[in-house]
């Protein structure tokens, strides 16, 4: 009984020390930033450019070519040769590398423009992340990427993406 009653005091007092030195949080600083007014922007901004329309417009151009080409092999290809049928296949797959070039390419320009805003706001939020964790007295920070489960309660991700919109834009 006696070791019982020493035991749960040991428990309340650890509990208590433990909340005395902070509480713990998970955040998602990429996620924080890209949230931001001024990265949306960024992001419609980079979407709206010449270059990458251009490239969209490629990609549609490509896409309904080659959807085209498998609505007529499919609909052909019974009444088609051997010979026509691999031909049919070769510029399937012609199209289809093609297409997959563009893919390829539009996704390098959309990571390299996130790329860009993930850096140009960096500072901030590392700033607004030493003042979240300061006044929010947090004294264990996890990346929210590596925790297998938390209540959303100790996720400040939305928090530093408020105070980031609260920034002046320069």
């Amino acid at each position: 009984m006696l070791f019982r009653t020493i035991a749960v005091m040991a428990l309340l007092l650890a509990s208590t020390v433990v909340q005395a030195q902070g509480r713990t949080a998970v955040v998602d600083l990429e996620q924080a930033i890209l949230q931001t007014d001024l990265a949306q922007q960024r992001i419609r901004d980079f979407e709206a450019s010449e270059a990458f329309a251009e490239d969209r417009t490629e990609f549609d151009k490509l896409k309904a070519e080659f959807d085209t080409l498998v609505q007529n092999f499919q609909r052909d290809q019974a009444a088609m040769s051997e010979d026509e049928q691999v031909a049919a296949r070769q510029k399937l797959a012609s199209k289809n590398a093609d297409l997959e070039y563009v893919v390829k390419k539009l996704q390098s320009l959309q990571q390299q423009n996130l790329q860009g805003v993930l850096q140009e706001l960096a500072p901030a939020a590392q700033q607004v992340l030493r003042e979240v964790i300061q006044t929010d007295n947090i004294a264990l920070l996890l990346p929210g990427q590596s925790v297998i489960h938390f209540d959303p309660s100790y996720n400040i991700t939305a928090k530093i993406t408020d105070k980031l919109n609260q920034l002046p834009q320069e």
